[in-house]
Formats: C-alpha cells, sequence, structure tokens
C-alpha cells in the first residue's frame, strides 16, 4: 500500500515532465512561424572579408549579408544584422540573441554538439599562389614534394601545417605577416605559398603576369552550413529546403565574393 501512494504521488510529475518535453521542442520547431509572426529574421554573424564588412556608407555587404538578406526576403519579413564578436558567436545563438548564425561556420564535430547545422550552403578552405617564373613547369602537386622547391607561409597557421604534411622534402619559409609571405613568391624568392582563400584567389588577381593557381580548386576545403539553437529540426528542414532550392544562386554569388574584385570599389 505505501508503495503504491508513492507512485500516486509520483505520477504527476512524471506526466508532468512527458508534457514538458514536447512543449519545449514544439517551442523549438515553430521557430519559422515566431520568426514570420515577430516580422524579422534575426542573424548572428562575425566581420570578416568578404563574408561580411562595412562598405564606404557604413552598411553591411559581403557574401553572408547576400545569404541572410535573400533568406529573409523569401521567409516574406525584414532582416536584422546582428555583428558577434567570434568568439561570443554560438554562445549568444544558445543564449537566444537571434535565430540563426549565417556566418561561414564551419560544421565541425565539437560545434554540432553545442548547435544544430543545416546541409552546407558554401565551401572555403586553403588555397595556393605560385610563381609564374619558378613554378611554371612543375606538376601539380608531384613536383612540389621536392627539395629543390621553396614554399613561404605566415607562421603559425594552417597553411604552413599543410605544407609540412602534403610536401615535407620541400623547404619551408615562415614570416610574421600573411603579406610578406605572398611577396616572397611574387618577388620570385619562392615557388608557392599556401593560405587561407580568398587571400591567394585575390592575390593573383592582382598579379596576373606573376603568380597563378596551379590546382585551380582549394587545396583542403571545409563546409559551412546555418547555425541553430538544439532541437530545432522544422527550422533545420525549412532552411536545407531554402539551401537546395537556390543552389545556382548561392554558387553565383560565392564566386562574385570569392574570386572575383569587382565588389572592390564598394569598400574603403
Amino acid at each position: 500500500m505505501k508503495r503504491f501512494k508513492n507512485l500516486l504521488l509520483c505520477l504527476p510529475l512524471v506526466l508532468g515532465a512527458l508534457l514538458c518535453a514536447p512543449q519545449a521542442s514544439a517551442q523549438q520547431d515553430n521557430q519559422i512561424d515566431t520568426i514570420k509572426k515577430r516580422g524579422k529574421l534575426q542573424v548572428g554573424f562575425g566581420s570578416f572579408v568578404p563574408w561580411a564588412m562595412r562598405d564606404k556608407q557604413g552598411q553591411w555587404v559581403g557574401f553572408e549579408i547576400d545569404v541572410a538578406t535573400k533568406v529573409a526576403k523569401d521567409l516574406g519579413v525584414s532582416v536584422e544584422l546582428i555583428p558577434t564578436a567570434w568568439d561570443a558567436i554560438i554562445p549568444s545563438l544558445i543564449a537566444g540573441k537571434y535565430d540563426v548564425i549565417i556566418g561561414g561556420l564551419s560544421i565541425t564535430p565539437v560545434r554540432q554538439e553545442q548547435i544544430d547545422f543545416t546541409a552546407p550552403y558554401s565551401t572555403s578552405g586553403q588555397g595556393i599562389a605560385a610563381s609564374k617564373q619558378l613554378a611554371a613547369k612543375l606538376k601539380w602537386p608531384e613536383d612540389y614534394n621536392s627539395t629543390s622547391v621553396t614554399f613561404a607561409c605566415r607562421r603559425g597557421v594552417a597553411g604552413c601545417k599543410t605544407i609540412e604534411e602534403k610536401f615535407p622534402k620541400a623547404s619551408l619559409r615562415q614570416f610574421d605577416d600573411d603579406a610578406i609571405a605572398f611577396q616572397e613568391v611574387i618577388n620570385g624568392n619562392a615557388h608557392a605559398v599556401i593560405s587561407s582563400e580568398p587571400k591567394p584567389a585575390y592575390t593573383i588577381l592582382k598579379n596576373p603576369d606573376k603568380l597563378f593557381n596551379p590546382i585551380g580548386d582549394y587545396i583542403t576545403t571545409s563546409s559551412e552550413g546555418f547555425g541553430l539553437k538544439k532541437g530545432s529540426s522544422a527550422a533545420v528542414s525549412y532552411f536545407n529546403n531554402w539551401i537546395s532550392q537556390n543552389k545556382t544562386w548561392l554558387a553565383q554569388r560565392h564566386s562574385y565574393w570569392f574570386k572575383t574584385q569587382d565588389w572592390a570599389t564598394l569598400v574603403p
């Protein structure tokens, strides 16, 4: 009898927990409806060229700004852009300071433990700029792994590690400044430099007579997705559908911002 009474006392608590869990999940799953009722999509992002930057009038421009603006337009709402320090980008999302991160956030296992991600909507990675004077006749990648080849990179960045792993026989010159590493290749003192894109692509565009990309693509890649709070399955599904329907547009805007300098006159 005593056990039965204890069971009756616990039963409301158990039922309450069962009822609350679906409600909490439903609140997350109603996120798109909440955004539409509010009439505004709140987007968190970090400031990085050309993902997001200020133009000469002080307005935000860049690839991520294009994406966020179109997402909001297609939702039928306005967009509120919320620039955030990069180390606070995920904590601020979890704290509910905005609806979604659209800011070049790479999908990693560690981050997936903290937040939900959509399918990838863009790709970034490391690129290479090689000297036409020294490397024009070298075959990629086998001829670059040679004691007669010299690479340059900025000390402490991922590009140096990539060179050491992929081209262990080559000489490696490390510099404290990224610009100096690129200048070494421009001046013909090193065969190639590896760095995060779009720096190699931009430098090649500015020095077409001196530099080229021997691979025509990234050396290493990472994929970026929209970031949402855990439990946002309906919102993730909605944004995945949006990404799928806008693949061509996304590729065109990414190419504009990352592979051209046509936008350069917009910024100081």
